[in-house]
């Protein structure tokens, strides 16, 4: 079985994504079949900021550690860490030489803006023909600008598209039947459960930064637990984004 034939619309996989290789070995031992990394993970672990696509450097190394430990490896590349399309097919050519087998690259700039869509679909094109699994996330939903299923249909090129934030079942339903591609859905705890958004034809429903988070959690409430104090709740992505240095 390949990474791509995990993709059944109607049947979707949950993508844990891990930001270290103890998080990836811990959950590979796991039997999941096949882990992503979370660019928040990643710069929180090397003190950097997220989504500034500044961690090139550091998730190449991530990819090259974790790719023995015999499940599929997808790499978040946020938006490619350029806006050259050469200078991202020649990443994702790297990482497809240390055996990933899918690489997530997302429209979204730091700015809160998107990137326009012609130039996302030359990069979305420049990471093809390397073997491995092209993503296309869309940060409509996670920025509230521009119009989803635009930018849906306009990367149908890709091997697969990642909505992230798009929630309600029937919107997942529209964006699913939108397009021919497997759609990948991020998971929330409290949002539609594994079947409901197998119902909705959902492909592939990624954790994203939630386990850090969660293990943050974890490590700050054994902390205060040791002082006898109430353990914090999981952190959101803007609360553990806001720990991380300013980029520039």
């Amino acid at each position: 079985m390949s990474f791509h034939d995990l993709h059944r619309p109607g049947e979707p996989f949950l993508l844990p994504n891990a930001w270290d290789y103890g998080s990836a070995a811990a959950l590979a031992a796991l039997g999941f079949p096949a882990i992503g990394t979370t660019s928040l993970g990643v710069a929180a672990v090397h003190g950097r900021p997220d989504a500034a696509g500044v961690t090139r450097a550091e998730t190449v190394e991530l990819a090259e550690t974790i790719g023995h430990l015999g499940v599929f490896v997808t790499v978040d590349i946020e938006g490619g860490f350029s806006d050259d399309p050469a200078e991202v097919s020649d990443l994702v050519a790297s990482l497809a030489a240390l055996g990933v087998a899918g690489v997530n690259i997302e429209d979204g700039r730091p700015d809160g803006t998107l990137r326009p869509i012609g130039l996302h679909q030359e990069i979305i094109e420049a990471a093809k023909g390397h073997g491995v699994f092209v993503n296309a996330r869309t940060d409509t939903c996670w920025l509230r600008t521009g119009d989803t299923l635009e930018r849906v249909r306009a990367y149908a090129h890709a091997d697969g598209v990642f909505v992230p934030g798009l929630t309600g079942l029937d919107a997942i339903a529209e964006v699913a039947a939108a397009t021919p591609l497997p759609l990948n859905v991020l998971f929330q705890p409290d949002g539609p459960t594994m079947a409901e958004l197998a119902a909705a034809g959902v492909a592939r429903v990624s954790m994203g930064s939630l386990l850090y988070r969660a293990a943050l959690q974890g490590a700050l409430a054994a902390a205060l637990a040791a002082e006898g104090r109430p353990a914090p709740r999981v952190p959101t992505y803007a609360e553990t984004a806001a720990l991380l240095p300013e980029s520039g």
